[in-house]
């Protein structure tokens, strides 16, 4: 089993930035592909970047390309998403994921961390 714990998140003015991360336990943390989806009020989950369990590949929804970056430390259990520019629109509930290798879904979610951007 892998716990997801997120944090990092906050109010941040429009323009400005901030660091999330998720720290997993478990042994298994390097075979994982990992993710951040966000869930706006009123709106539906949605997916806003993924990383392989060695890093070597990203995946980037169009809303945010150029602004945030997903990276993962595996000596750390650690994944973390930098989201610059930030925008009112950014505003939402983020989560960590992660999948086994095998899965055709998502296995493990966090329990969200909440970001809030003022214009």
């Amino acid at each position: 089993q892998v716990q997801l714990v997120e944090s990092g998140g906050g109010l941040v003015q429009a323009g400005g930035s901030l660091r999330l991360s998720c720290a997993a336990s478990g042994s298994i943390f390097s075979t994982l592909v990992m993710g951040w989806y966000r869930q706006a009020p009123g709106k539906q989950r949605e997916f806003v970047a993924a990383i392989t369990s060695g890093g070597s590949s990203t995946n980037y929804a169009d809303s945010v390309k150029g602004r945030f970056t997903i990276s993962r430390d595996n000596a750390k259990n650690t994944v973390s998403l930098q989201m610059n520019s930030l925008k009112p629109e950014d505003t939402a509930v983020y989560y960590c994921n992660a999948a086994k290798l095998t899965s055709q879904a998502w296995d493990y979610w966090g329990q969200g961390t909440q970001v809030t951007v003022s214009s």
